[in-house]
């Protein structure tokens, strides 16, 4: 659903959004409106900070497009009817995935990507992660992915030490933080 505010008319047919939020998904949209529906050259941005920019029809994205994520990397597809035809994938640091040649990190070759592209560190030197250097977590916390889990306070912060959730209960499904 879109606020009726952010709509103007052109024509019976077309509607343009000019900016507005999708109030039940969390969602915003900018882009252009064909007979009520999502079409043409849009920009959509997710409540995950997830972003696509592209082509949609029908409501759907369809055409070239990419989703930014809000860790830096991205994919470029081809869409049809909301389902990718074809597509790359690039990490935020550059590397793209390969589905057919993909040898980073496998059994033949263990080096991080950052490791090829800038050599091994010298005898003695670890590099325990992609990143070099690599996340500041606090002492008895775990690295999540997203942030860090403090296990006394039983929360997850980000990186930058915003909150981000609690961890639940222990013993219990849906326990994403639990190790």
């Amino acid at each position: 659903m879109v606020r009726q505010d952010a709509l103007s008319l052109r024509c019976p047919k077309d509607w343009t959004l000019e900016t507005g939020a999708m109030e039940y998904t969390g969602s915003q949209y900018i882009g252009e409106f064909v007979d009520g529906r999502m079409e043409g050259d849009a920009e959509y941005i997710l409540p995950t900070e997830t972003k696509y920019i592209g082509e949609m029809k029908d409501g759907m994205f369809h055409g070239q497009g990419t989703l930014y994520f809000p860790n830096g990397s991205r994919f470029d597809a081809v869409w049809e009817k909301g389902l990718v035809v074809k597509g790359t994938y690039t990490f935020s640091d550059g590397l793209q995935y390969d589905t057919e040649n993909w040898h980073y990190c496998d059994s033949y070759d263990r080096r991080f990507y950052t490791e090829i592209c800038y050599g091994l560190k010298p005898a003695g030197i670890s590099q325990l992660t992609n990143m070099d250097p690599p996340r500041k977590i606090p002492p008895g916390c775990y690295d999540c992915g997203d942030g860090f889990y403090n296990p006394n306070t039983r929360i997850v912060k980000d990186y930058n030490y915003r909150f981000l959730r609690n961890a639940g209960v222990p013993g219990t499904r849906g326990n994403s933080a639990m190790l």
